[in-house]
């Protein structure tokens, strides 16, 4: 056999490299924490739904920290994970914020049996205000008006409204953060008024109504 016949078969059993629409198929099949399907979401807010990225990846590693207008682009997980740290208890600590979010997500599906990742999109739906009022000078008045929210806005405010409830129900109480966060999603997700980010989107929502 010649030395072309020799380099044509090894080239034949060199197996190819994987296709990126594999790879893409792998992270579409990938569970989140290794346990919750996240392909299939319902949306009932079509306004927020392109802002409601859910991922497999709750630690992306700070890749789009330096990208302007890129955090839609996280998972809406570790958006909630990252919004847990800004505290003076969890600040930095993203593991341990993470293991929060895991163990809030079990309790979740124990109480509902249901997907706690859709419990967490559902919950934002809800707790994202529509309507909020800035202040407008005149002269040496200032005057309240009601304007619209964006709805990239209207997602952070729902995850600081999550977040602000949790520190909330565990500030000198025996409630782990991760009762209290399961509590709030839970609430949330079914419009409980009770629940801390309900309530505080009803009442920014009642004060632009009053400044319209």
């Amino acid at each position: 056999m010649s030395e072309s016949d020799d380099a044509e078969s090894a080239e034949a059993q060199t197996p190819e490299p994987d296709a990126p629409a594999d790879s893409e198929a792998a992270t579409e099949n990938a569970l989140l924490f290794g346990v919750w399907e996240v392909s299939e979401m319902a949306y009932s807010d079509p306004s927020t739904k392109r802002y409601l990225n859910v991922t497999p990846i709750a630690h992306t590693m700070g890749r789009h920290a330096s990208k302007q207008f890129q955090k839609s682009e996280i998972s809406l997980v570790e958006r909630l994970i990252n919004r847990l740290m800004q505290n003076e208890e969890n600040t930095g600590k993203k593991q341990q914020a993470t293991r929060i979010v895991r163990d809030a997500f079990d309790q979740i599906h124990e109480r509902t049996d249901e997907n706690p990742v859709q419990i967490l999109v559902t919950a934002v739906e809800n707790a994202a205000p529509r309507e909020e009022t800035v202040r407008l000078k005149y002269g040496g008045i200032s005057v309240p008006k009601a304007v619209d929210v964006a709805p990239q806005r209207r997602v952070d405010q729902a995850l600081k409204f999550i977040a602000d409830g949790v520190e909330s129900a565990t500030y000198k109480s025996t409630t782990t953060a991760a009762e209290a966060l399961a509590s709030q999603l839970t609430g949330a997700a079914d419009y409980d008024v009770e629940t801390y980010a309900i309530s505080q989107k009803e009442e920014r929502e009642r004060v632009a109504a009053a400044a319209r």
